[in-house]
């Protein structure tokens, strides 16, 4: 079944709007039930993780679910989509992250936009999301090119583990660190550290492309 590009970045916008939807709404929820910080980050890894095999698994058909602007940049990098839908794929999926961070905010009685103050801009941190984006993009090419598995499960897997072994918390993604900014709760980010975690994000997704591309060149 072919799908128009309009059905595409819709799509790309609806998951990524449910996305950080999860991620704000489910940190805000766990952070109201719990004073534990520790269970307060699996309230919020679990249903991160679920939403991801979902959100892969009913969009990839349509627009390849990527969710992503690191992941949309190497899709292009490897001539699957072409820069015009690069640039539009980037754009419904930040756009699609803000209104998801900003309904979190709503539904759970918060002011629309409450910017971050939550500061996260060490060296840790940035190390941290270059590995955590390093990994995302290992895991999304070599199970799509090589292993042949299921991508859902895996990427969802894979965040709900990274939000843990990740002293960043795993971000991994431009589009939902951009739309962190605009709730001041448990996910939030300071628009002081974007910068550095979208730095962060890009080299990590290129580390990631190039050993890629070094696995699978004999296929």
């Amino acid at each position: 079944m072919e799908f128009s590009k309009n059905q595409k970045y819709v799509s790309e916008f609806i998951g990524s709007f449910f996305l950080v939807l999860t991620v704000v709404g489910s940190g805000i929820m766990a952070d109201r039930l719990s004073q534990d910080d520790g269970i307060t980050l699996l309230g919020n890894a679990i249903p991160t993780g679920l939403t991801l095999v979902v959100i892969i698994s009913i969009f990839g058909p349509i627009s390849g679910a990527h969710f992503n602007p690191v992941v949309s940049l190497i899709f292009w990098f490897k001539k699957i989509i072409s820069l015009s839908d690069l640039v539009a794929y980037v754009l419904f999926q930040i756009i699609g992250a803000i209104f998801g961070c900003l309904a979190a905010n709503i539904i759970f009685g918060l002011p629309v936009v409450t910017i971050s103050t939550h500061v996260r801009h060490d060296l840790s941190q940035f190390l941290s999301e270059i590995l955590a984006t390093f990994g995302l993009v290992l895991v999304i090419f070599l199970a799509r090119e090589v292993a042949k598995l299921n991508i859902p499960v895996l990427v969802g897997s894979y965040i709900a583990s990274a939000y843990w072994f990740s002293s960043s918390t795993s971000f991994a993604n431009p589009a939902v660190t951009i739309a962190r900014q605009f709730s001041d709760t448990f996910t939030g980010i300071s628009p002081s550290g974007i910068p550095l975690f979208v730095l962060a994000q890009i080299l990590g997704a290129i580390l990631g492309y190039i050993v890629v591309q070094w696995l699978s060149r004999d296929m």
